[in-house]
């Protein structure tokens, strides 16, 4: 083993204090092992605690890392050995339509309410019923209320909204009330129902320290858990503030608001100096409290890579485009989690093309593709369906469901086509930024010289590219992310202080431990320590 760098020094140093901890650890950066060394001064002391991941794969690598002393686990791991286990029975239910379920709950089949212009069939009010469960279960609040109810597509206005929470809730709350008997019920009991059982018991977690994972993207019920502990149990936050790319989803950023003490792990083992610098432009523009150095023990080209072993995309349309063109290039095609969303998206689209209405919750309030492609055309919300309408139009259903059909599993493909989300957490050697990272829009006001001057970077776009230009280790190529070349906003920050490597003065080279997957699959590889 090598010597840790001096800031992974300063994190063992401050562990065993007791003091709450945040350590802001960018990409690359060697977040396991620091764990680990906490974990193993802990064994020391004669402290017993608990590893939170973010999900059961992380936190199985995690177990083979730490050692005894430390339980590692998920959130949802905690909850089931004190509520869930009492549901077992329910848990393996068979799968129903959404709308059978929303007939069990009182929802007449020929139920079709107008909210503006669209219709709410009985089956887009099962939907709204249980998605609303869903959302109060991922929350910290103690009832339902009506702002979990999700907008549909074609009525996100604050009246329209209200107008479908009044009638969604009194079924919400009558699922929630189904969901409260262990042996029968009429919905689908799923894990993060128990969860949210198990967060309104204010459960007391009897540990002497807590370590959470991937802070920056937790949820506000597992939130609510975890800070109620900060009287009994010393309480460690770790993750990257500039990769809380999942707010979309109701997850929120603990660690910039969390009081306790601040360290930061900055040096990257994952990519070198050049890669880092492009990566603390988009942390400057994202305002992250870090920003990273690259290992000189790495050599990282940014340039144009024609046959990368992976293409990050910045939507699941995008993603199709590009299986779509390396299909037709001749190559084996991975796409990263499947292929399920973007077929039943395709799927979606065929059924709209014929005249048929959607169960799909994008679609479900469209009657015809002339219609969703109006309102993709047309309104503001919806401008992010005209990718969708324009790749269906250009190829059809049939041939967008024949390419999900001829696509190869990771570990046989020669390239792995994913959206920056999925990418998230993993790392390949050469990667290419897809097209559909879009610049923002002109401003209304020209320039001096009367050329357009572009929009501010949005803060939610400058995380998300930061996610997908550090996951090359070796080249990457920054293709649709290119226009920030051009933008105020992309001009290079100083570089930051020269790296004095590990205690010593030596570029430190750790040893991957415990690294899961290939390579070639992109899963933990051996920059990511």
């Amino acid at each position: 083993m090598h010597l840790p760098t001096p800031e992974q020094s300063a994190a063992a140093e401050a562990f065993p204090t007791g003091a709450h901890l945040v350590i802001q650890a960018g990409a690359g950066t060697g977040k396991t092992t620091t764990l680990a060394m906490l974990a193993r001064t802990a064994r020391r002391q004669g402290r017993a605690g608990r590893y939170i991941a973010f999900n059961r794969a992380v936190a199985r690598h995690a177990a083979r890392t730490f050692p005894a002393e430390v339980s590692c686990g998920t959130a949802h791991s905690l909850a089931y050995t004190a509520v869930g286990k009492r549901y077992q029975a329910r848990m393996n239910a068979p799968r129903r339509a959404g709308w059978r379920t929303g007939a069990a709950l009182g929802i007449d089949e020929d139920m079709a309410v107008p909210i503006g212009t669209r219709k709410v069939t009985h089956k887009a009010l099962s939907y709204t019923v249980l998605r609303t469960v869903t959302r109060f279960c991922q929350s910290a609040d103690q009832e339902i209320a009506p702002h979990h109810v999700p907008p549909p597509r074609g009525a996100e206005s604050a009246p329209l909204h209200a107008q479908l929470a009044a009638l969604v809730l009194p079924y919400a709350r009558k699922a929630w009330a189904d969901l409260q008997h262990p042996d029968h019920g009429v919905v689908r009991f799923e894990h993060d129902h128990y969860l949210k059982m198990w967060a309104l018991s204010e459960p007391v977690v009897p540990v002497d320290f807590l370590l959470l994972d991937e802070a920056q993207d937790t949820s506000p019920v597992v939130e609510q858990v975890f800070t109620a502990q900060r009287d009994h149990a010393q309480l460690v936050l770790v993750g990257d503030s500039a990769q809380a790319i999942y707010g979309w989803r109701g997850a929120r950023d603990v660690m910039t608001a969390f009081d306790g003490r601040q360290l930061t792990l900055s040096r990257s083992f994952r990519f070198g100096p050049a890669l880092a610098a492009e990566a603390n432009r988009w942390l400057t523009i994202a305002g992250a409290p870090i920003r990273l150095t690259g290992s000189p023990c790495r050599e990282t080209e940014l340039r144009r890579v024609p046959v990368p072993e992976a293409i990050l995309c910045r939507t699941n349309v995008g993603a199709m485009a590009e299986v779509i063109g390396q299909l037709e290039a001749g190559r084996r095609v991975a796409l990263a989690g499947g292929g399920q969303a973007l077929g039943a998206l395709a799927r979606a689209a065929d059924d709209l093309e014929a005249g048929r209405r959607t169960g799909h919750p994008e679609l479900m309030l469209f009657e015809t593709w002339a219609e969703l492609r109006e309102y993709a055309e047309s309104d503001p919300a919806g401008r992010d369906l005209l990718p969708l309408a324009e790749l269906v139009d250009a190829h059809g259903t049939e041939a967008l469901l024949h390419a999900l059909d001829q696509l190869s599993p990771e570990d046989s493909a020669e390239v792995t086509v994913s959206t920056a989300h999925r990418a998230k957490g993993r790392e390949w050697a050469s990667v290419r930024v897809a097209d559909d990272f879009t610049g923002p829009d002109d401003l209304d006001e020209p320039g001096e010289d009367g050329t357009p001057l572009p929009g501010p970077v949005d803060l939610g776009e400058a995380r998300l590219a930061y996610v997908a230009v550090t996951r090359a280790r070796s080249l990457l190529d920054i293709g649709g992310l290119s226009w920030i070349n051009s933008h105020p906003a992309g001009d290079p920050p100083p570089a930051p202080p020269s790296d004095p490597g590990p205690t010593g003065g030596k570029p430190a080279e750790q040893q991957a431990e415990g690294a899961e997957g290939t390579a070639h699959s992109g899963e933990r590889g051996a920059g990511d320590r």
